[in-house]
């Protein structure tokens, strides 16, 4: 299925984009192609940068290549006090497809007028489903591209340059081991940091603040996960109900006939706009939580970074202390003391620059999103308003 995204108004570009000016990289995704097992992006770039080849150009990237550049960014230890954009997650149309087979299966059980709705808001959602995998992609490269550090990295240049297949292949099962004993190690360490007070009242702030804050959009994310859906389930029933007037209407002739055949068609409008509430409040809402639950996390994990720096600034000067004790190797535990102390200086320099960025950024994108998606209800509530008036005044006469 090929599909280019709708508008960025409609597909929630969820406001990411730090606030930096005027990018020298514009990235986009304008076109996709899902097939079974993979989704291939069209990844297309115009730049003013003289370190690429030419200032307009397209690639063509899979889910794998996304995931590979981020990780490289998180293991380039230049960019460790930058809050690296989490990772789109991984496409899955899974759940949609499950809906198709057994909407084929109880095909028998339903008229196939109500069948054919059915089979319309199946498609509408995976849809709706392949356009947010598109989105959350575009965004990840987006922020990145207006990033001023990042947007010069390597790897970034050539996953948007390279014309041929990165040849990134999964992570064997070794690997995956190896990765998920790595993320105890780091989960371990960061308790262990983490229960330590900052000096510094700015860093102090922001690492209960993340906490706690983390903890509600996770939660909100969940409930709106929840309203998103009973939307959906409203508008589903919508479509049996419109079709059982539509067969009371046309199963005999009756005073009550032109009152059925007005309620079907009010339900099935009904069902229409309820439809496109659910729509607008994942993409406005419940998309855009689900997205800064995985960039607070990338805010965490700065903090983390920054304070496995102390520690190891603060070892180094113990080192130091000891090698002075002993009268030898002094010179190199200086060195390293020296090194230890700017690293850390650095990189509590750069986090604070990004923490502030990232509360701006934030703000900008609840705030967009929210005043769209109030909009878009009343005008939904509008119509349904309306179209209740009408259908009363018609069966009133």
């Amino acid at each position: 299925m090929s599909e280019r995204p709708a508008d960025p108004s409609e597909c929630n570009k969820l406001a990411s984009v730090s606030m930096e000016g005027e990018p020298s990289v514009l990235v986009d995704i304008p076109d996709a192609l899902s097939e079974r097992e993979k989704v291939k992006f069209t990844v297309h770039t115009k730049t003013t940068l003289p370190s690429f080849k030419k200032s307009d150009f397209s690639v063509i990237r899979q889910h794998e290549d996304f995931v590979w550049l981020h990780d490289a960014l998180v293991e380039n230890e230049d960019y460790a006090g930058i809050i690296i954009p989490p990772a789109p997650a991984k496409p899955d149309f899974d759940v949609a497809r499950e809906k198709m087979q057994k909407l084929g299966e109880g095909e028998g059980s339903m008229s196939k007028e109500e069948f054919s709705k059915m089979k319309q808001e199946l498609e509408a959602e995976y849809l709706a489903v392949f356009k947010k995998t598109v989105s959350n992609h575009e965004v990840f490269l987006q922020r990145i591209a207006s990033h001023p550090v990042l947007t010069s990295d390597h790897n970034f240049h050539v996953f948007l340059e390279y014309d041929q297949d990165l040849s990134v292949r999964r992570k064997n099962t070794k690997e995956m081991f190896g990765g998920f004993l790595k993320s105890m190690m780091k989960t371990a360490d960061e308790v262990l940091i983490s229960g330590a007070k900052d000096a510094d009242e700015f860093f102090e702030h922001e690492k209960t603040f993340l906490v706690e804050y983390g903890t509600k959009i996770k939660d909100s994310a969940l409930k709106a996960e929840k309203m998103t859906r009973t939307h959906k389930n409203v508008s589903d029933d919508y479509i049996h109900l419109s079709s059982s007037f539509n067969e009371l209407g046309m199963e005999e002739a009756s005073p009550l006939t032109h009152h059925y055949m007005k309620l079907a068609e009010l339900f099935e409008r009904l069902r229409k706009v309820e439809g496109r509430v659910s729509s607008d409040e994942d993409l406005k809402l419940t998309e855009l939580l689900r997205y800064y639950v995985r960039d607070i996390q990338a805010a965490k994990d700065l903090l983390y970074r920054r304070a496995r720096s102390l520690v190891d600034s603060e070892n180094a000067s113990k080192a130091l202390d000891k090698a002075r004790i002993k009268g030898k190797d002094m010179k190199q535990a200086e060195v390293q003391q020296q090194l230890s102390s700017q690293k850390f200086e650095k990189l509590s320099e750069s986090a604070k620059e990004e923490l502030m960025a990232f509360r701006t950024r934030r703000v900008a994108a609840f705030r967009k999103n929210l005043i769209e998606m109030t909009e878009l209800q009343l005008k939904h509530a509008k119509n349904n308003v309306q179209m209740l008036q009408n259908c009363l005044a018609t069966l009133s006469n």
